[in-house]
């Protein structure tokens, strides 16, 4: 007989309203550390080489959210229990044998977790990540200590909780009441479940104070690449110059290879740097005739996509101008949004200003501009 190939998905349930974690949007949807929690969590899983699919359970009224994720979804139900019955039915028919129920405010999930719970299934029809009780148990009323609790043999359970699809989905359906978990659902089902060892990081994200404690931890995960790059250009005959992308009327032009424009020449070498992939140079050699007087916009759009391809996404540019003449400042807005739209970034994400450097140099005798760029890469 043939064994059926192991299918595996994720079901990551984020239909709640998270009233606990303070005014806002709900939780799953609040950023940490430049993203949604939904983001983090989602992208635990699409790294993990065993999950096969992902199927978010999101409210019907967060419609514009759930259509900005990178994943399918549909709608969840009034509560935990009815949002996974309704992941578990749209994961029918699809070849589904083991699915991987998720809280999506756990975006501290780990590898590890993933795995040992995938790893689990191999040998019960559920298994679940849990820490042991360490602290001290007491009954409490009124703000006092009315006794205490043993804590032998206490869990504090997580998820990931994972199960044979098909007895999971039976159980669901058989089940009735207010599950405190999909555990619970199980083992009414007569479903054995397993313990694997859980991770403090894997909390549930439930109050406001656990979303600094949140960023703590994925900060302490998250690779974060900086370059910086710097260009001169020296005058020569002409009637303006172009500075990050933006014609500025001149009295000189500058003199360069391409259109010389050293400010998106700078930042485009801050990107390349950040990628440890050298300079302008090393991809668009100046003996190249098609680089001729070319739009420095194609340099900078290249190193923009090569971070894009490295899975990286650029998080701000800052870039200085370095010249007595002519005046950056009236132009300023305008480089900005010129280099924001060419990069696909906000405005915002895009610094650029000026300085003099105070008539010393070959820049304080207005014989060309410098500019010096600085550029933050964050993996996505």
């Amino acid at each position: 007989m043939t064994e059926t190939p192991r299918k595996i998905a994720a079901l990551l349930v984020a239909a709640g309203r998270g009233t606990r974690a303070g005014s806002g949007a709900p939780k799953q949807w609040r950023l940490l550390t430049g993203r949604r929690v939904a983001d983090w969590t989602i992208q635990a899983f699409e790294d993990h080489p065993q999950v096969d699919e992902i199927l978010a359970v999101t409210h019907a009224d967060d419609e514009a959210e759930a259509l900005s994720l990178d994943v399918p979804y549909v709608h969840g139900g009034a509560t935990r229990d009815a949002s996974v019955r309704a992941g578990l039915e749209a994961l029918e028919g699809r070849g589904i044998t083991h699915v991987l129920i998720h809280d999506m405010a756990r975006a501290g999930v780990t590898s590890a977790i993933i795995s040992d719970v995938i790893t689990a299934l191999d040998t019960t029809p559920g298994a679940a990540p849990a820490l042991g009780v360490t602290d001290a148990l007491w009954h409490g009323e009124n703000d006092h200590v009315t006794g205490t609790q043993d804590r032998t043999g206490l869990f504090r359970a997580q998820t990931p909780q994972g199960f044979h699809f098909n007895e999971i989905r039976a159980a669901h359906a058989a089940y009735t009441g207010m599950p405190a978990d999909d555990v619970e659902v199980a083992r009414a089902a007569g479903l054995q479940v397993s313990i694997v060892s859980g991770d403090e990081a894997n909390f549930k994200i439930t109050t406001p104070g656990d979303f600094a404690r949140m960023q703590r931890i994925l900060r302490g995960t998250m690779d974060i690449r900086l370059g910086n790059g710097f260009d001169v250009h020296a005058f020569t005959d002409g009637d303006h110059v172009t500075l990050c992308g933006v014609q500025v009327p001149h009295t000189r032009a500058l003199k360069g290879h391409s259109d010389a424009d050293v400010g998106m020449h700078a930042v485009t070498d801050a990107i390349y740097g950040a990628l440890a992939e050298g300079d302008i140079g090393r991809h668009f050699p100046p003996s190249e005739m098609q680089w001729k007087d070319a739009d420095s916009a194609i340099f900078l759009r290249h190193a923009v996509q090569l971070a894009s391809d490295k899975g990286y996404a650029i998080s701000n540019i800052d870039c200085t101008l370095i010249c007595e003449q002519p005046k950056i400042g009236p132009h300023a807005a305008a480089m900005m949004a010129r280099m924001a739209d060419v990069m696909g970034l906000r405005p915002d994400q895009v610094s650029v200003k000026a300085t003099t450097s105070e008539r010393l140099g070959f820049t304080g005798r207005e014989e060309g501009i410098a500019a010096i760029a600085t550029a933050t890469l964050v993996k996505t």
